[in-house]
Protein backbone atom coordinates (compact mmCIF):
# COMPACT_ATOMS: atom_id res chain seq x y z
CA UNK A 1 0.00 0.00 0.00
CA UNK A 2 1.32 3.13 -0.79
CA UNK A 3 2.38 5.80 1.72
CA UNK A 4 -0.02 8.86 2.42
CA UNK A 5 0.59 11.55 0.11
CA UNK A 6 0.85 14.68 1.90
CA UNK A 7 0.75 17.18 -0.71
CA UNK A 8 -2.32 16.85 -2.79
CA UNK A 9 -2.38 16.96 -6.31
CA UNK A 10 1.46 15.43 -6.40
CA UNK A 11 2.32 11.48 -6.55
CA UNK A 12 4.12 10.45 -3.49
CA UNK A 13 4.88 7.06 -3.98
CA UNK A 14 8.02 5.85 -2.59
CA UNK A 15 9.11 4.57 -6.04
CA UNK A 16 8.16 8.02 -7.38
CA UNK A 17 10.24 9.62 -4.69
CA UNK A 18 13.43 7.23 -5.58
CA UNK A 19 12.97 8.40 -9.05
CA UNK A 20 12.31 11.81 -8.59
CA UNK A 21 15.43 12.20 -5.99
CA UNK A 22 17.43 10.17 -8.65
CA UNK A 23 16.80 12.75 -11.60
CA UNK A 24 17.44 15.41 -8.95
CA UNK A 25 20.54 14.43 -7.34
CA UNK A 26 21.63 12.95 -11.04
CA UNK A 27 21.44 16.97 -12.35
CA UNK A 28 23.24 18.26 -9.41
CA UNK A 29 25.91 16.13 -9.15
CA UNK A 30 26.25 17.12 -12.89
CA UNK A 31 27.12 20.25 -11.92
CA UNK A 32 29.04 19.83 -9.59
CA UNK A 33 31.25 17.42 -11.48
CA UNK A 34 31.39 19.25 -14.59
CA UNK A 35 33.99 21.86 -13.52
CA UNK A 36 36.12 18.89 -13.30
CA UNK A 37 35.86 17.43 -16.24
CA UNK A 38 33.84 14.54 -15.01
CA UNK A 39 30.34 13.04 -16.27
CA UNK A 40 28.12 11.18 -13.07
CA UNK A 41 28.78 7.97 -14.69
CA UNK A 42 32.49 8.69 -14.83
CA UNK A 43 32.44 9.11 -11.12
CA UNK A 44 30.38 6.22 -10.72
CA UNK A 45 33.21 4.04 -12.84
CA UNK A 46 36.21 5.41 -11.09
CA UNK A 47 34.24 4.87 -7.57
CA UNK A 48 33.68 1.18 -8.29
CA UNK A 49 37.50 0.80 -9.31
CA UNK A 50 38.33 2.43 -6.17
CA UNK A 51 36.28 0.33 -4.05
CA UNK A 52 36.74 -2.89 -6.08
CA UNK A 53 40.31 -3.04 -7.71
CA UNK A 54 40.74 -4.07 -10.74
CA UNK A 55 37.69 -5.02 -12.82
CA UNK A 56 37.00 -6.46 -16.44
CA UNK A 57 34.86 -4.10 -18.96
CA UNK A 58 32.25 -6.45 -18.15
CA UNK A 59 32.45 -6.35 -14.96
CA UNK A 60 32.25 -2.49 -15.16
CA UNK A 61 29.51 -2.47 -17.26
CA UNK A 62 27.31 -4.18 -15.27
CA UNK A 63 28.37 -2.30 -11.89
CA UNK A 64 27.49 0.89 -13.60
CA UNK A 65 24.51 -0.02 -15.02
CA UNK A 66 25.52 1.43 -18.83
CA UNK A 67 25.86 -1.62 -21.79
CA UNK A 68 29.43 -3.08 -22.52
CA UNK A 69 29.89 -0.93 -25.80
CA UNK A 70 29.01 2.43 -23.45
CA UNK A 71 31.52 1.10 -20.88
CA UNK A 72 34.31 0.51 -23.58
CA UNK A 73 34.00 3.91 -24.75
CA UNK A 74 34.01 5.59 -21.45
CA UNK A 75 37.17 3.22 -21.16
CA UNK A 76 38.72 4.47 -23.89
CA UNK A 77 37.90 7.93 -22.18
CA UNK A 78 39.45 7.69 -19.17
CA UNK A 79 42.40 5.93 -20.11
CA UNK A 80 43.09 8.44 -22.32
CA UNK A 81 42.90 11.17 -19.34
CA UNK A 82 45.22 8.97 -17.85
CA UNK A 83 42.59 7.88 -14.83
CA UNK A 84 42.93 4.30 -15.07
CA UNK A 85 45.19 1.64 -16.93
CA UNK A 86 44.43 -1.69 -18.80
CA UNK A 87 45.91 -5.13 -18.64
CA UNK A 88 45.60 -8.61 -19.50
CA UNK A 89 44.07 -10.14 -16.97
CA UNK A 90 47.24 -13.27 -15.85
CA UNK A 91 45.10 -16.26 -15.34
CA UNK A 92 43.26 -15.26 -18.41
CA UNK A 93 44.75 -14.28 -22.03
CA UNK A 94 41.83 -12.85 -23.67
CA UNK A 95 40.48 -10.53 -20.14
CA UNK A 96 41.55 -6.84 -19.74
CA UNK A 97 41.78 -5.83 -16.13
CA UNK A 98 41.24 -1.86 -15.27
CA UNK A 99 42.17 -0.01 -12.53
CA UNK A 100 42.68 3.46 -11.56
CA UNK A 101 46.42 5.28 -11.65
CA UNK A 102 47.40 7.95 -9.61
CA UNK A 103 46.15 10.37 -11.21
CA UNK A 104 42.73 8.33 -10.86
CA UNK A 105 42.84 8.49 -7.44
CA UNK A 106 43.71 12.32 -7.39
CA UNK A 107 41.45 13.44 -9.53
CA UNK A 108 38.18 11.13 -7.28
CA UNK A 109 39.83 13.38 -4.01
CA UNK A 110 38.83 16.34 -5.92
CA UNK A 111 35.21 14.85 -7.02
CA UNK A 112 34.68 13.03 -3.69
CA UNK A 113 34.89 16.46 -2.27
CA UNK A 114 31.93 18.10 -3.83
CA UNK A 115 29.84 14.37 -3.93
CA UNK A 116 29.86 15.37 -0.18
CA UNK A 117 28.93 18.93 -0.81
CA UNK A 118 25.70 17.81 -2.32
CA UNK A 119 25.16 14.77 -0.14
CA UNK A 120 25.45 17.18 2.81
CA UNK A 121 22.79 20.00 1.19
CA UNK A 122 20.49 16.61 0.50
CA UNK A 123 20.62 15.26 4.20
CA UNK A 124 20.95 18.40 6.01
CA UNK A 125 18.13 18.08 8.08
CA UNK A 126 18.75 14.41 8.74
CA UNK A 127 20.64 13.24 12.36
CA UNK A 128 23.74 10.80 12.04
CA UNK A 129 20.98 7.87 13.01
CA UNK A 130 18.33 8.64 10.22
CA UNK A 131 21.44 9.14 7.97
CA UNK A 132 22.77 4.91 8.86
CA UNK A 133 19.07 3.95 8.66
CA UNK A 134 17.86 5.68 5.40
CA UNK A 135 21.32 3.93 4.29
CA UNK A 136 20.65 0.33 5.42
CA UNK A 137 16.86 0.93 3.95
CA UNK A 138 18.26 1.29 0.55
CA UNK A 139 20.98 -1.07 0.54
CA UNK A 140 18.32 -3.29 1.11
CA UNK A 141 15.87 -2.22 -1.49
CA UNK A 142 18.65 -2.64 -3.88
CA UNK A 143 19.24 -6.20 -2.78
CA UNK A 144 15.42 -6.81 -2.75
CA UNK A 145 14.93 -5.50 -5.90
CA UNK A 146 18.92 -7.18 -7.67
CA UNK A 147 18.62 -10.64 -5.96
CA UNK A 148 22.03 -9.85 -4.83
Amino acid sequence: MPLQNDTPGRPSGLAYLVGRLDHVLSRRLRDSLAPLGLTVTQYTALSVFRAQGSLSNAQLAERTMVSPQSANEMVKTMEAQGWIERRPDPSHGRIIQISLTIAGHAVMERCDAEVVKVEAQMFAGLALEEKMALHSALRGAVRALSGS
